[in-house]
């Protein structure tokens, strides 16, 4: 048996910025050279960020990852990681193919050079970008001889795919192998992760090391969660999630399978002869090795996510502060909370915007979540900007309705403009699946953290976050009342959601059928819920895609989320009705 010691750094990048993230990894790599680890992986195109979408498609884009990956190997030599075997995720260009041909590769760098490249072989079509589109597959598997032992690498969606690159390195006979990812956090995705992994490893008669990517990039985030199994599929190591993390574990390999192929399941061998010789043991005065950190629980996780996919947002496209409209509802006061995280409470700016019809205890609920949190708190009334619109021309029912939020939204964008903060839209996915939104009004904003987030589980939340507050001895952020209060927008006299809306607790159910599932009015009725009712939510649903399709982006936490996974043509003849 032979021992090695692996590293994952599991990381946090920014797309296209290839300096940023050079720098990064030659960090991360210095921590595990400093850890005693003889390998590190990173996250798939850790170099380049991820996902690229159509900058994989500029051959620019192409050859500058290229050159950063050629120079990123002498950085790491210089910085005293030489000895280290660093597994870096890239854009690479294929030179057999006219204009570069763009391939989501994986390098492995030695000494100084890059030793040898693995490109991804299974292409898959789902909710992060048509990889079709983008990537050519490749025909090789990179396999490195280090210290006596053979180390092969897939790269993300290979270990998802039945038999593939996977049991090619185990008909290979590897000891170990390392898989880059960049798989975003969906709902209930943990319970997928591990089992996988387990699978895949006894497939391969192999340990199996999977390095995932943390952090938000548009509408993705990405959780971490990385981790190391041995042979039979038992858990090593696991990272935690949401944060930057070196995850180090000692695996004792046979170092002895080898079989000699140059082809294997249909994909040639490049194999690199590192060392024979075996690794000396590693100190574990360096690091903490084999932690096994515990999966966060659901409403941990959710808030986790939401969290890192705003702070990334703003931060990564320049925002330092952020305003929102402040109503004393259920919704801004969770978007509140969740800033206040994100980006610190002195970073936040929220502003109350009372008209004629917003009630005392509104007013109330917005000052008091805004005492507990400690962030920036302003009053605007809108009434005379409100009064101006509907005396002009003459409105009156929804039209009057409306003005009153598109006078909010006119004074948050102003403040945007004047102050440079981003403007945070506080729909949730219940509201805008039934087209409950004011476009260009309670619509406009750069991000919308909680778009992908049903009614039922914004309630969850925030009992929650109250309830963590209150175990680590803080004010709880959320006040009581507009968690326990009937949801209302306050656009006429004694407006409330159920006015034109059944209860959430039935809505969002039904909403997750048709918009998660798809299923059709028949199997809607099947599953218990009123005809009547089907008829009338399918409806709006169906009617609400072009609102849906203005609005900003925002955090995606589920399978199906607006604008990403699922879109419906706007002119749309078809609609679902009772058989």
């Amino acid at each position: 048996m032979a021992r090695l010691r692996i590293a994952l750094a599991q990381v946090d990048t920014c797309v296209g910025d290839l300096a940023g993230n050079a720098e990064k990894i030659v960090d991360w790599c210095r921590r595990a050279a400093e850890a005693g680890a003889d390998a590190v992986v990173l996250p798939e195109m850790g170099l380049t960020g991820y996902p690229v979408e159509d900058l994989a498609l500029r051959e620019s884009f192409q050859l500058a990852s290229v050159a950063a990956l050629d120079r990123l190997a002498g950085r790491l030599a210089e910085a005293g990681c030489g000895e280290l075997l660093a597994v870096v995720g890239y854009l690479d260009a294929d030179p057999d193919e006219p204009g570069g041909g763009p391939r989501n590769g994986a390098a492995l760098l030695h000494g100084g050079r890059v030793l040898a490249r693995q490109f991804k072989h299974h292409l898959p079509n789902y909710g992060v970008f048509d990889e079709r589109r983008y990537f050519k597959p490749g025909s090789s598997l990179a396999v490195a001889r280090l210290a006596g032992v053979d180390v092969g690498v897939v790269i993300c969606e290979d270990i998802w795919q039945d038999g593939g690159p996977i049991a090619a390195l185990g008909e290979l006979g590897v000891d170990l192998v390392l898989s880059p990812n960049a798989s975003p956090y969906e709902r209930d995705k943990d319970d997928l992760r591990l089992p996988l992994v387990a699978r895949r490893a006894s497939e391969a008669g192999a340990a199996l090391a999977y390095c995932n990517l943390i952090g938000g990039q548009d509408e993705l985030v990405f959780d971490g969660d990385s981790l190391v199994v041995d042979a039979d599929g038992r858990l090593l190591a696991r990272a935690p999630q949401f944060v930057e993390h070196l995850v180090v574990v000692d695996l004792d390999l046979p170092g002895s399978a080898w079989r000699g192929l140059e082809e294997a399941g249909g994909f040639t061998v490049d194999r690199v002869v590192i060392s024979e010789a075996p690794a000396e043991p590693a100190s574990t005065a360096a690091a903490e090795v084999g932690t096994v950190a515990e999966p966060l629980s659901e409403e941990a996780e959710v808030w986790g996510a939401l969290v890192t996919g705003l702070r990334d947002y703003a931060y990564k496209n320049g925002f330092r502060s952020a305003v929102l409209a402040l109503s004393g509802g259920i919704d801004s006061a969770l978007v509140a909370a969740l800033a206040v995280d994100a980006l610190g409470a002195d970073a936040v700016y929220a502003v109350s915007m009372p008209s004629a019809y917003s009630s005392q205890h509104s007013r109330d609920d917005a000052a008091e979540l805004a005492r507990r949190t400690g962030l920036h708190y302003s009053v605007q009334p809108i009434g005379g900007m409100v009064d101006v619109f509907v005396n002009q021309l003459g409105l009156t029912g929804l039209a009057e309705e409306n003005v009153q939020a598109r006078c909010r939204g006119v004074t948050l964008m102003a403040l945007s403009n004047a102050h440079g903060h981003l403007v945070l839209a506080t729909g949730n996915k219940s509201e805008l699946a039934v087209g409950y939104s004011t476009m260009y009004g309670d619509a406009v904003g750069g991000f919308a953290p909680i778009k992908d987030v049903p009614k039922t589980l914004v309630w969850r939340l925030a009992e929650w976050r109250n309830e963590e507050a209150e175990k680590r001895g803080e004010t709880p952020p959320i006040p009581e009342n507009s968690i326990t209060k009937p949801p209302s927008a306050e656009l006429r006299p004694g407006q409330l959601d159920t006015d034109s809306l059944p209860d959430y607790a039935l809505l969002d159910p039904l909403l997750d059928d048709y918009v998660e599932a798809d299923r059709g009015f028949s199997e809607l009725l099947a599953a218990g819920f009123d005809a009547g009712l089907v008829e009338d939510i399918v409806r709006k649903v169906d009617r609400a895609e072009y609102k849906r399709r203005q609005y900003p982006p925002g955090t995606k936490i589920s399978l199906r989320a607006f604008g990403r996974d699922r879109r419906l043509p706007i002119t749309n003849g078809w609609r679902e009705r009772r058989p």
